[in-house]
């Protein structure tokens, strides 16, 4: 070393010196607090973690993650586990890294419900097998407790593979389950435990159907009863006897022949293994009621036995439990007028009965009631003989006539001409009523057809009778002229009786027209009983009708005139009237002459 280098001590560059000092420093602090920061755990907010339990007391506790300060949760947090201490590990939700105050927010609670969730979806995704514990009983099902804090639904329909009656036995047990849904949206768990035992059954099942033969009896427990049928636990399967399988007889529900929960003995109709239904049947196990009828029934003995149903056309009678015979509805009355079975008989109706066929291959046996009583139609002739006088009932209408009953299985009809004599009748309705009473005389009988033809308006004398000697052709009657139209004029006589003028035997002396409400004479130049009519000729009065007029112009013209006749009823006037002033009108003439 040349010491002419060197210079003085006052000539020294301290600066440098102190530069170099202060950059050594700055670097080491760097280093020492880089090495600090390492020593904490990084901590990302809404992460679970897990801490250490520092202190606890009654309000809270101190919990240490490894971060540059520790975080303080509610003790009411813990206090699920009575057991925790100081230096116990628990895991906690990372709120936020610092608050206003700087302080680390932790919650343990929250830590444990992201667990709970995450176990519950890993459960759901992989068909775990998880406990739970029953909470409580809700509409429809369970409330269950899993992973200590998840609440999750249990349907009613999930929690055994056979209905259950009291939800309430389950209330405060654990029992094992699977999730069978969630819903992340709303936080929702369902649960079965149902599930856990219908791999188990349906093993079960199958191990059971491939030992079943058609015939083969068991004894299974009633298990539910539907309006159609009856399910049956056959010991880990089910079997459906439909209702016409539990009885011979008629029956209107299955409660009528089982009850829940009975034990009873059932036979094998069918079954399919790939659908694992099977058909079973009750009534099967006792004799056909038609094999254990009476060998020596024949027909025309007489039976008992109850309506069971009743239709429009009969109805069938069960003579004993699944032995029926139908009435048809044609056997229940000698009448011929239509009705329908509920006119006679009524479910429930005990009733006896003649055999009126029986076929014991086909199972079929008809009935008749009728025959109990004596057909009518064979004494008709002489209990109604052809001008006899009777009341009947109206029954039905026709546009020909009324359909009446003499009595039970005699009906006769009364053409609507025969209602009146004088009445114009379009409707019987306008005539009467159904079940009102009307007298009636016998016209006709046909007992091989069954028939009766009556009349109601023989019972008074045809007026027509004693019109005809009053009303003779060539005599000049007083008449009113009621009415006028292009054919002619409709004119009134005596006794209400009317008469048609034609047109031209309208004509006057004087020339003048007629009119309605003129009173004239007229001369009765046609008088017809049969079709009621009578013509009449006012120019006949004081005109003699020229011989030259055809007799089929005559008759044309009558033809067309009595279109127009009308007869009123002679409602005021009696038939002993009529005749009592005929005789005056008879006697004043014979004294004139």
């Amino acid at each position: 070393m040349n010491y002419k280098d060197v210079k003085p001590l006052e000539d020294f560059d301290w600066s440098a010196i102190d530069n170099k000092t202060e950059n050594t420093n700055k670097e080491a602090m760097e280093q020492q607090a880089a090495a600090y920061e390492q020593s904490f755990n990084h901590v990302t907010e809404q992460d679970v973690i897990k801490g250490t339990i520092v202190s606890i007391n009654d309000r809270e506790a101190v919990i240490n993650i490894g971060f540059k300060s520790d975080g303080i949760i509610p003790a009411s947090e813990l206090r699920y586990n009575p057991d925790f201490k100081v230096g116990d590990e628990v895991e906690v939700f990372v709120e936020n890294q610092e608050d206003a105050n700087g302080q680390l927010q932790l919650s343990h609670k929250k830590a444990r419900i992201l667990k709970s969730w995450e176990r519950v979806n890993e459960a759901y995704d992989n068909g775990e097998i998880i406990t739970g514990h029953v909470k409580s009983r809700t509409k429809g099902g369970l409330i269950v407790t899993v992973f200590d804090n998840i609440e999750a639904f249990l349907p009613g329909s999930q929690i055994d593979v056979k209905p259950i009656r009291d939800y309430d036995v389950y209330v405060d047990k654990s029992m094992e389950f699977k999730v069978v849904k969630i819903n992340h949206e709303y936080k929702n768990v369902v649960v079965s435990h149902k599930a856990l035992i219908e791999d188990e059954i349906e093993a079960q099942k199958a191990e059971i159907i491939s030992h079943l033969e058609k015939g083969q009896v068991l004894e299974g427990t009633v298990k539910n009863i539907a309006g159609y049928g009856v399910f049956v636990d056959l010991g880990g399967v089910d079997g459906m006897i439909h209702i016409t399988d539990l009885s011979w007889g008629r029956i209107n529900h299955p409660e009528e022949v089982v009850h829940l929960d009975e034990k009873i003995n059932v036979v094998i109709l069918d079954f399919d293994e790939e659908k694992r239904r099977i058909a079973l049947g009750l009534k099967q196990l006792t004799p056909h009621p038609w094999d254990a009828l009476d060998p020596n029934l024949k027909e025309g003995d007489h039976v008992k036995g109850k309506v069971v149903v009743i239709a429009d056309y009969g109805a069938f009678v069960e003579i004993v439990p699944g032995v029926e015979g139908l009435i048809h509805v044609s056997e229940m009355s000698w009448s011929q007028h239509l009705r329908s079975a509920q006119d006679f008989l009524k479910v429930g109706d005990e009733v006896e009965a003649v055999i009126l066929s029986l076929d014991r291959e086909q199972r079929k046996m008809s009935l008749g009631i009728k025959q109990l009583m004596p057909d009518p139609w064979l004494s008709i002739a002489e209990k109604y003989p052809v001008g006899s006088k009777h009341t009947a009932t109206v029954k039905n209408f026709t546009n020909f006539g009324i359909f009446v009953e003499l009595e039970e299985g005699v009906d006769g009809l009364i053409h609507i001409s025969d209602l009146s004599w004088s009445k114009k009748i379009k409707h019987p309705a306008d005539f009467t009523k159904i079940d009102e009473k009307i007298d009636v005389v016998v016209l006709e009988v046909d007992a091989e057809n069954r028939r009766l033809s009556l009349g109601h308006k023989q019972l008074e004398e045809n007026p027509w009778d004693v019109y005809e000697t009053f009303f003779t052709v060539g005599s000049t009657q007083q008449g009113t002229v009621a009415s006028v139209n292009d054919k002619g004029a409709v004119v009134s006589l005596q006794y209400g009786v009317e008469g048609f003028a034609p047109m031209r035997h309208l004509d006057k002396e004087d020339k003048s027209k007629v009119k309605a409400g003129d009173t004239m004479e007229f001369k009765v130049i046609e008088f017809a009983k049969e079709s009621k009519k009578i013509i009449l000729s006012h120019t006949a009065t004081w005109k003699e009708i020229a011989e030259t007029e055809t007799e089929e112009g005559e008759k044309k013209g009558s033809r067309k005139a009595s279109k127009k006749i009308a007869t009123e009823p002679l409602e005021k006037t009696t038939l002993g009237d009529v005749f009592g002033n005929l005789k005056e009108e008879l006697e004043k003439k014979d004294s004139a002459e």
